[in-house]
This record gives structure tokens, C-alpha cells and sequence, in this order.
């Protein structure tokens, strides 16, 4: 009891008494415990937790007006709760104006529940008093939330809102939606009492006490709706796993872990068949010893905008860009600048599919409350220099985040804890009726040897630009399906290619383009290579100012058939070793693309080896097949690998691949060319982009 007494103590010294502390010992022992329990966590600012405990009680003791502030300041936490706190602050401060804070918290909650009139006397009246300069610059904060409310809310935009019903919420939380450019699914983040372990204590063993841990829910379309969604088994921890974005073509799930030690990381998940495989944490600069939480990739792969609580920001939390290097970590971290952040906290950006438009959150700004939903666009520069309010109903008074939107601006999503919900947080559909076009690009199918689904390569070009490569994406091997968003203002040249095919190519015109387009191409090969076919080729959208854009042409390439053993005459069937050798990886397949297009090319600090793997071992390991080909040479160990190559280096691109066949033929089947330039390994696309290699 002494502790209890001290606890309410604690809590109430210094707000400016009530007229009477409760005198308890009337209670019912299981009352006193939970109030105790209650009021410890409200010490410790677990207000949600607190909240349905005093809620209880104050069934009981309606009268107690230490109940009823206890209950309205945790109230003022929960969005399904937040008349309830204005209504019972009010009561208290018409009874006892001397409760420290008490202007602010009735502003505040009647900011909340939409009582902007009397959430702006409330403030002034705050405001009005002497207050301490941190104390001053929330309630400023606070009044200008309320003033950008009122302008907000009198001029109201044409979106739409509904709630994704019970197939995705529940009455515990869902939050942070991830889709796919095209909608087909939708991953997200639940908390409750499904939730993987239960509820939890912090060392994670059960506890009645404790909090649910978050998992991540997915569930495709289904007749244009979304289908019951299932956890992630392969994914989901007694630990906190938290759904962060998806890329556009939905084969890289990224998702947030907090270890404890390291504050917070973003991970990231291949899309293998109809699974995600086991997060890897980030390799680079994205993750750092500060919170990092969220992230969204560009739709050419190369580019990912995150947020992060670094230091040297503008403030709080910004938002930042990563460029994937040659080695495949994450490098040349930029802030976004002042156009996009600022001195309050900014969060979840989100990459549109045409590249160029960046939503995100922020606190600041024009804000109606907490985090707002903003839009910015790249200019020319390639930065982001406008930025726009979404507007009212799509923001509201309360936080407003993890905003998405598929690629034709028709439907985006985000999570919400707006009255009438089922739970705290639902995840909630907008139709955003903007006034503005998106030119884009989208294309999708899928790909089959025959009848079956292959994990084809789809490999997207610039044409407009020097056959620059944009992306590749391998099809997905459960269904053969591919997505591609090509942003406007390039024409493109998509070729699909499978060992042993003839490889198949679309060309796409987006060089004049004024709306969201979208096509399907769906490409079959034929078995043994002997012929292919396109089919249920659709177009939808505005194609206005495109030329051939729909245009399909085969390439007139010699047709090889698999031969059962490569070792036979250096690859090939027959004369002609160079027209007819057989591709034994996907790579060899795609440096032979190269060496057709850039087999000659010479270039100063420039050079081709040919390695023949990459081994713990590799000190145990002989190739006396090899023997006469060069000398084999072990290099320096990389994240416990030693790589393995074999003879001197070649000037050009077509040198290399001669010797490479000839290793191939001699039995080391996956043998492949690297690259060198100015002393760093690159890639055949690396060496395309930076102009290195020039067509004919």
C-alpha cells in the first residue's frame, strides 16, 4: 500500500493538487493491484498499456477525478479514445485549473477528436501563461498544427477512404502496407493476439503482462479483392518482425529488426518461387549505429531512399538516398536537403514507380498533426525541390504515415487509427483522385518453355540512350511472371532470353508519353529452341504520341540444341565453335549479349580474367583438367572466400570469352569473365553505363 500511495504521489506532486487523493482501502485487493500495475506502467510512459487498466477501474470509481486524468492523459494516445480524453480533461479543468499541463492536454486532445475551436482557445490559453522555452515551443508547435487543421479541413480534396475490411484487419493492428506496382499483393506489418509467442515479456518468455511481438501478413488479389492474408512462417520470430516495403516488381522484401544492440536495421528478403527467404541484413552504408527504419527502392534497382536518425541531419529523423555500388553494398548516402526534410521528424518515403515522385511523412511543414503525408517530384537536377500537403481527408490531425500508391495513381494505401476502425491501426484504401498524371510505363506477363513457367531473364535496355541498362529481372519461378516499370521519356528494348532459346524482344517507345500505360506480354518458347511465340499481347492506357511501341521482333540468331556432354569439342556441336557454343550458366548467356554489342572494346586500365571459383578451401583444392591452360591464381581471401582464377589477362571483352569456352570444355562448367577497370572489379552493366563500352 505504501507503494502505492507512493506512486500516486510521485505521479501527482507538482500538477497542482486535486481537491482529494482516493483513499484505497476500500478497494478490492484485485482493484488496488491493478491499479498499482497501472500506474507504474503510466510512470514508465506505456500510456496503451496503462490505459484499459484505469479504464476498469474507473467503472467502479466514476467519481475519482485522479482516475479520470490518469485514464484522459492515456487516453490521449489512442486514437478510438480520444473524445473520451477531451471530454474528461475538460471536466477536471472546470473543477481545478491549477493541474499543471492541463491546457495544453485539452488542446491537444481536442486537436485529436477535431474540436479545432476549442483546441485553439485551449492553446492560447496555454500559451498565455509564462512557460518554460521548451514548453513554449510545443505549445507554438501545437498551435500551428491547429491553425494548418483549420485551412486543411475547410478545403477538403476528392479522395476517398475506406478500410480494407476483415480479410486484412482485425481487431488487433495492422500497419505499414507494402504493394506491388500492379496491386497483386500486399505485404504488412500485424500486432496482437495472433501475433507469433504471444504476449511476451522483455526477455521473451510468456508473460500476461507483457506485448505482442509484430509479424508480417501477406495476401494477393483475388478477383480484385484481397484474399484472407497468411503470416510469413519462413520469416516471422518470437522477435519484433516489421513489414517496411516491397520492391515495385515485389522480388526484394525489406523489413526492420531491433536487436537491441545496434538500434534498429533494415534487412532485406529474395522472393524465391512463392517464398521469401531468410532477411539478410543490408550490406554498406544504409544501416548505421542510429535508427535505421525505412526504405523504399527505386524502380531501376540502383537507388533506395531511407530514413535514418543519423547525425548531421536537419533534424530528428531525415530521409536519404543510397546508390548500390559495383560490389553490391549500399554507398554514397545524400541527404535529401531542406526541400524534403526538416528540423522535425521526417519518415517513410516512398519511391512511385515512375522514378521521379516521393511520398513521405513528416511532423513539419504544414502538418494538421503529428505526421502528415507529403509529395515532392525530382526535377531535372535530380533533386526534390517542391513539396506538397496531400490534403485533407487523405491527412487528418493525427500521425499520417507509410503512405504507398501503385503505379497507375488509381489506389494507395496506408495505416490509420481513425475511428471506426476494427483495432487500433487498420489498413486503409484510398482512391486519391489527383489532378495530375503519372507517364509511365508498366510491363508485365509471363514467360514458358512450352506450357511450363521458366525463370526466364528479362533484361530492359535504354536504346534512347546508348542501350544503357536499365534492369534485369528473372521471372519468377512458381509462375514464370515478370513486372517492369519503365519510366517515361526513353524508349526501350525489353529481351527475354533461356538457355538454348532463341531470345525474344519487345520495344517500347515512352519517348512521348502523357499518362499511366500498361501492357501485358505474355512470351512462350518453344521446346529444343525450334521456334517461339508471343501471345495475349494487351494494351491499356494512353499511348498517344508512341511510335512502335507495341513492336515484337525475334532474333534471327542460329538455333543450337543442348548438347548432353559440354566437354565435347569446347562447347560446341560441330565447326563453327564461335556461332554454336551452348550458355551452361546465365551469365555466360548474358556475357555473350556483351561480347556481340562490345567484344572488341579497348579501353585504358582495362582488363578481362577468366575465374574459376570461389572456395573456403580453396588451398585443398586441384584442377588437373586444367593443367596447360595458364597459371591458376589464388587471390587475397573477401568475406572468407578465396577466388580462384586461371591465366593472364585480356584487353578485350571477346579474347576473354574465347578463353573462357575453352575452360568451360575442358570441365569447369561455370567458369565465368571478370572485369576489371582502373583497378576495381565491375560489372558488364557497371562498364555499359559508364560509357566504357561503346557500341560499333
Amino acid at each position: 500500500m505504501k507503494k502505492l500511495l507512493l506512486v500516486i504521489v510521485t505521479i501527482f506532486i507538482g500538477l497542482g493538487a486535486f481537491s482529494q487523493i482516493t483513499n484505497v482501502r476500500k478497494w478490492r485487493n484485485s482493484e488496488k493491484d491493478s491499479l498499482n500495475n497501472a500506474l507504474l506502467l503510466y510512470e514508465e510512459n506505456y500510456y496503451l498499456q496503462a490505459l484499459p487498466i484505469f479504464e476498469s477501474i474507473l467503472i467502479n470509481h466514476p467519481n475519482e477525478e485522479f482516475l479520470k486524468y490518469s485514464y484522459a492523459k492515456c487516453a490521449i494516445y489512442r486514437s478510438d479514445k480520444h473524445q473520451d480524453a477531451y471530454k474528461y480533461l475538460r471536466e477536471i479543468y472546470a473543477k481545478n485549473k491549477k493541474v499543471e499541463e492541463i491546457e495544453y492536454d485539452m488542446a491537444k486532445a481536442a486537436h485529436y477528436a477535431n474540436k479545432l475551436d476549442d483546441a485553439y482557445t485551449a492553446i492560447n490559453l496555454y500559451l498565455a501563461k509564462k512557460q518554460k522555452p521548451e514548453n513554449k515551443i510545443k505549445g507554438e508547435l501545437l498551435k500551428r498544427y491547429i491553425d494548418n487543421a483549420m485551412y486543411y479541413v475547410t478545403r477538403p480534396t476528392s479522395a476517398k477512404i475506406s478500410n480494407l475490411g476483415g480479410s486484412i484487419n482485425s481487431e488487433g493492428e495492422e500497419y505499414v502496407p507494402a504493394i506491388t506496382a500492379d496491386e497483386s499483393t500486399l505485404i504488412f506489418t500485424y500486432l496482437g493476439p495472433s501475433s507469433l509467442g504471444g504476449l511476451l515479456n522483455e526477455e521473451g518468455q510468456a508473460d500476461k503482462n507483457g506485448s505482442y511481438r509484430e509479424d508480417i501478413y501477406l495476401s494477393n488479389k483475388k478477383n480484385n479483392e484481397f484474399a484472407a492474408a497468411s503470416g510469413l512462417i519462413n520469416i516471422n520470430t518470437d522477435a519484433h518482425d516489421a513489414a517496411v516495403s516491397l520492391s515495385h516488381d515485389g522480388s526484394i522484401l525489406y523489413i526492420y529488426r531491433d536487436n537491441t544492440d545496434d538500434h534498429g536495421d533494415l534487412y532485406e528478403s529474395k522472393l524465391s518461387g512463392s517464398a521469401y527467404s531468410s532477411p539478410i541484413k543490408l550490406k554498406g552504408e544504409v544501416n548505421s549505429f542510429s535508427w535505421d527504419g525505412h526504405c523504399s527502392l527505386a524502380p531501376d534497382g540502383r537507388t533506395l531512399y531511407f530514413c535514418s536518425e543519423r547525425g548531421g541531419g536537419y533534424g530528428g529523423r531525415d530521409i536519404y538516398k543510397a546508390t548500390l555500388m559495383s560490389d553490391d553494398t549500399w554507398g554514397q548516402i545524400v541527404n535529401l536537403g531542406d526541400s524534403v526534410n526538416s528540423i522535425y521528424d521526417e519518415d517513410a518515403p516512398f519511391i512511385h514507380a515512375d522514378g521521379v515522385t516521393l511520398y513521405f511523412s513528416s511532423k513539419g511543414r504544414t502538418s494538421m498533426g503529428g505526421y502528415d503525408v507529403f509529395k515532392s517530384v525530382m526535377g531535372v537536377d535530380s533533386t526534390f525541390k517542391k513539396t506538397e500537403n496531400l490534403g485533407c481527408p487523405i491527412n487528418s490531425t493525427d500521425d499520417d504515415v507509410y503512405f504507398v500508391i501503385a503505379a497507375n495513381n488509381k489506389h494507395a494505401y496506408y495505416s490509420s487509427g481513425r475511428e471506426g476502425g476494427k483495432g487500433l491501426k487498420d489498413i486503409y484504401m484510398i482512391e486519391p483522385n489527383f489532378d495530375f498524371k503519372t507517364p509511365l510505363y508498366l510491363v508485365k506477363g509471363t514467360v514458358k518453355l512450352d506450357n511450363s513457367p521458366i525463370e526466364a531473364s528479362v533484361n530492359a535496355e535504354i536504346t534512347s540512350k546508348n542501350n544503357l541498362l536499365f534492369k534485369n529481372v528473372v521471372c519468377n519461378s512458381t509462375n514464370g511472371s515478370y513486372l517492369l516499370a519503365l519510366p517515361a521519356g526513353a524508349r526501350y528494348k525489353l529481351t527475354y532470353e533461356y538457355a538454348g532459346q532463341i531470345p525474344q524482344t519487345l520495344n517500347v517507345d515512352a519517348t512521348a508519353l502523357t499518362d499511366y500505360t500498361e501492357k501485358i506480354n505474355d512470351v512462350t518458347f518453344m521446346n529444343a529452341g525450334l521456334a517461339a511465340s508471343v501471345g495475349n499481347t494487351t494494351l491499356t492506357g494512353n499511348s498517344a504520341g508512341m511510335k512502335d511501341s507495341l513492336s515484337i521482333a525475334s532474333s534471327t540468331t542460329e538455333i543450337i540444341l543442348p548438347r548432353e556432354n559440354p566437354s565435347e569439342t569446347n562447347g560446341a556441336v560441330g565447326k563453327g565453335a564461335k556461332d554454336v557454343f551452348v550458355p551452361q550458366t546465365k551469365y555466360q548467356a548474358k556475357t555473350m549479349t556483351y561480347v556481340d554489342k562490345y567484344g572488341d572494346v579497348k579501353a585504358d586500365d582495362l582488363e578481362f580474367r577468366v575465374q574459376i571459383g570461389a572456395f573456403k578451401n580453396a588451398d585443398k583444392i586441384v584442377y588437373p583438367n586444367l593443367e596447360g591452360f595458364g597459371k591458376i591464381q589464388k587471390l587475397a581471401e573477401e568475406e572468407g572466400l578465396t577466388k580462384v582464377m586461371i591465366g593472364s589477362s585480356f584487353k578485350t571483352l571477346r579474347k576473354a570469352f574465347e578463353f573462357n569456352k575453352k575452360i568451360i570444355a575442358a570441365g569447369q562448367s561455370d567458369a565465368f569473365v571478370t572485369m576489371t577497370y582502373k583497378g576495381k572489379r565491375s560489372s558488364l552493366e557497371e562498364l555499359e553505363q559508364m560509357g566504357v563500352f561503346k557500341g560499333k
